[in-house]
């Protein structure tokens, strides 16, 4: 039988005390991602400077066999935490050996700590950074300009702020390989909440004392992403989740870190990308399925999102298609290495 064309290698780099948190959202993320035609996207392996058993954050002993050769066969390297100790040197090593021929690398929480001691947030540089650890990586790393008023960077190395916007990073790295509607329904399959965008804030204190309630939008936003094609409107939000226009603009932005028109448009905007994947509904028809109203409409806020247009957003999308399906030919004939055992 013929090989199928190898998947997306990406390594997961770690080092005590590992965040099991990490690991686990990302390790699902990458391991149910499928393409469009079923098949695993990615396959992940976990390494470390120096194999072994693993002390966690999370009061868990984790045991990481391999080592950091795993990065000279990846195609993206995810850094979770501050890599130090015994094998830092030779981490950092690698990590530069994988930027230089091209990987993709991102770190998850204080990895950017690791990307930036290792040289790859030169000066000038953004790296989205935890708001508890900000004067620090400042004063550390001066040239950097540090980000807390995101989840994650959208521009290489890219950088993520904090535990809670792991699976966030890694959905939108899954998003960018292979579209919206691989994201989402690597979403409706694991029952995970819509994915927030780098540009939703961090909950700073204030914000995150004030948002404890028993009161939550999520029923709200639910009803809101089944009813897109629908007049959105605060008042008709607010009176959905039985509150105050006031109320709700405060805790929409508490929850979701973004405001309800501006996190609607976002809903819209993908759920008109996966429509433009997925279907051959007309531009025009598109648009008022994702509540944009016109095609004159949807092509502003498409341009605006991504710089392509419609028409050469679908485009592209058959290309990627295409080579996908050309690789799989290709590699049936020649099997191609797998990470070294």
């Amino acid at each position: 039988m013929a090989e199928e064309a190898r998947k997306h290698r990406v390594a997961l780099l770690v080092s005590a005390p590992v965040s099991a948190f990490d690991m686990s959202a990302a390790t699902m993320a990458f391991t149910q991602a499928r393409t469009a035609d079923g098949r695993a996207a990615y396959e992940i392996e976990v390494c470390t400077p120096r194999p072994g058993a693993l002390t966690g954050h999370e009061g868990v002993e984790v045991v990481v066999r391999r080592g950091v050769e795993v990065l000279a066969a990846a195609d993206t390297v995810l850094v979770s935490g501050q890599i130090k100790g015994p094998g830092t040197d030779e981490a950092h090593a690698a990590l530069r050996a994988a930027a230089e021929r091209g990987a993709r690398v991102a770190s998850l929480c204080g990895g950017a700590i690791t990307l930036a001691e290792a040289g790859l947030l030169p000066h000038g540089s953004e790296a989205a950074v935890n708001w508890r650890f900000a004067d620090d990586f400042r004063r550390r790393f001066p040239g950097v300009r540090v980000r807390t008023d995101i989840i994650y960077t959208d521009t290489p190395p890219y950088t993520g702020s904090g535990h809670g916007g792991t699976a966030d990073l890694c959905f939108a790295l899954i998003r960018a390989d292979h579209g919206v509607a691989a994201a989402n329904d690597l979403g409706r399959r694991i029952i995970a909440a819509p994915p927030r965008h780098g540009s939703a804030g961090q909950r700073v204190p204030a914000a995150a004392a004030s948002a404890r309630t028993s009161l939550s939008l999520a029923a709200t936003r639910a009803w809101a992403s089944a009813h897109l094609d629908e007049p959105l409107t605060l008042a008709a939000l607010a009176r959905h989740a039985r509150t105050s226009v006031r109320t709700l603009s405060r805790r929409w932005q508490e929850e979701t870190g973004s405001s309800p028109l501006r996190w609607v448009l976002r809903q819209r905007l993908d759920l008109a990308r996966e429509l433009l994947e997925t279907t051959d509904l007309t531009v025009e028809q598109i648009a008022r399925r994702a509540g944009l109203g016109s095609a004159d409409s949807l092509r502003h806020h498409l341009v605006a999102d991504t710089g392509q247009t419609p028409t050469d957003y679908r485009r592209g999308v058959a290309e990627r298609g295409a080579a996908d399906r050309e690789a799989v030919e290709r590699k049936a004939a020649s099997p191609a290495p797998r990470l070294p055992v």
